[in-house]
């Protein structure tokens, strides 16, 4: 039986990532401060965070195997292409899905876009 990592796990509610069999799942990612910020900051944000999780679990970027994304609002869609395709090594893209969808809020904060990746270690 192949051993289960966990990575920066918040008690009994999440892990920022889980590696199991040379794949790391990294859990979904929001933007640090979404106060005020255009979707292409929020997206920028939650693509840093995606770096440093992935680097955390031994892997980057170019070894992605599929990516799940939610926006608040679909007409960000452009916008949050326009930056994923900057971030993205050509060669290295994942399998996708882009999903509209209400997301969790906290106070202050609008978040307008959440990303969950898999990745080959």
């Amino acid at each position: 039986m192949a051993d289960i990592k966990r990575i920066n796990s918040i008690k009994n509610r999440l892990s920022s990532a889980v590696i199991h069999n040379d794949t790391a799942y990294l859990s979904g990612q929001v933007p640090w401060d979404a106060q005020n910020e255009s979707i292409e900051d929020q997206t920028l944000d939650v693509l840093t965070k995606i770096d440093q999780t992935l680097a955390d679990a031994g892997t980057s970027k170019d070894k992605l195997l599929s990516a799940t994304i939610w926006l608040t609002h679909m007409e960000d869609f452009d916008a949050f292409n326009t930056v994923w395709d900057r971030w993205i090594p050509e060669g290295c893209e994942p399998s996708r899905a882009t999903v509209g969808a209400p997301l969790a809020q906290l106070k202050n904060h609008e978040f307008r876009i959440e990303i969950a990746v898999i990745a080959a270690i």
